[in-house]
């Protein structure tokens, strides 16, 4: 059984547009900030205006990437280029954490040797810098964040937001008390947040491209539950993996009591996972068991000599299920 996924071209289009409105104020705002960043001597403002720069990026390839994911399957491409979202996410996940690591080593060197900072200028950039945030934030909320690449992209505009907060804080110490380090403990905080989001995103884009179990599906429990459905005998080489985020897909080899009718079978647990577990791309081979050995089948045919994962067992072998598929859960 086999069911379309993930939002349609109109909902994909809702996307683009609002990613293209962020990218046009993200981009329009750092060519000033590095102009601002240059005349004041602030790390501060240079390595926000750096992470603005991944944040261009990040909006540019989630664009990418979510337009690739729209082709329909072809050829080779049998899932289509629904994965290329994965990609965008850990390539912004690997990118913020490679630039945290460089702003890390600049923030600490000046740390021990200040630079004269202009704070009055810091202060006033990272206020301004603050409102473009907050517009571009808003306008990558209103997209499907459910897709890791549009999170990613969003999670390059969130860090940034923090990160002029950050800024305006240090610009305000600065302007107060001329506290020159202000400047480089702002930066600080800021590769904190650069590294906790860009963790976060290769994690997760790693759990896909591993095709581990997706977050709140848990195999055994999926595996237990299908075994108890009518006439199974046994549910074994079970695998849950996410072809994409928010499109999770199981596959397994079902063995029927004897007498039992195959096609209602198959029917039953698709129709289970797709309203229990909201699991709806399934690929269930379905066989008679035999009395003897679970994984022959009637023909004395074996099936899997060696099934992969863990076996669940429903009712005995040999023998058929009271009811019709469908009548106990």
């Amino acid at each position: 059984m086999s069911a379309g996924h993930g939002h349609g071209h109109a909902s994909a289009n809702s996307d683009q547009r609002w990613l293209t409105g962020a990218l046009v104020v993200i981009v329009a705002f750092m060519a000033g900030e590095v102009a601002a960043g240059l005349l004041a001597g602030s790390l501060a403002l240079l390595s926000d205006a750096a992470h603005m720069l991944t944040d261009a990026g990040a909006i540019a390839l989630a664009l990418w990437a979510a337009r690739l994911a729209v082709r329909p399957a072809a050829g080779r491409m049998t899932y289509g280029w629904k994965r290329v979202e994965i990609l965008s996410a850990q390539a912004n996940g690997v990118t913020l954490l490679v630039l945290g690591a460089w702003l890390a080593y600049e923030a600490v060197r000046r740390l021990i040797s200040p630079p004269e900072v202009t704070g009055e200028l810091v202060l006033a950039v990272a206020l301004v810098g603050i409102v473009v945030n907050l517009a571009a934030t808003w306008m990558i909320g209103r997209a499907n964040r459910s897709s890791l690449n549009v999170e990613g992209a969003f999670q390059h505009i969130l860090t940034d937001l923090f990160a002029f907060v950050a800024t305006a804080v240090a610009g305000l110490v600065m302007v107060l008390t001329g506290f020159a380090r202000a400047d480089a403990i702002a930066s600080l905080v800021v590769v904190a947040l650069m590294g906790r989001a860009g963790l976060g995103l290769v994690r997760e884009s790693s759990r896909i491209f591993l095709e581990a179990a997706p977050a709140g599906l848990d195999p055994e429990t999926i595996g237990a539950a299908l075994a108890r459905r009518p006439q199974v005998a046994e549910v074994h080489d079970l695998h849950v993996w996410e072809i994409t985020s928010g499109q999770p897909a199981l596959s397994a080899h079902v063995l029927v009591v004897s007498g039992g009718d195959c096609h209602a079978v198959r029917a039953d647990l698709a129709g289970f996972l797709a309203v229990e577990h909201r699991i709806e791309h399934t690929t269930l081979q379905v066989d008679h068991a035999g009395p003897a050995d679970l994984r022959v089948d009637e023909a004395g045919d074996d099936h899997c000599d060696e099934p992969h994962g863990a076996t669940y067992r429903g009712a005995p072998a040999g023998l058929p299920w009271p009811g019709r598929a469908g009548d106990q859960s």
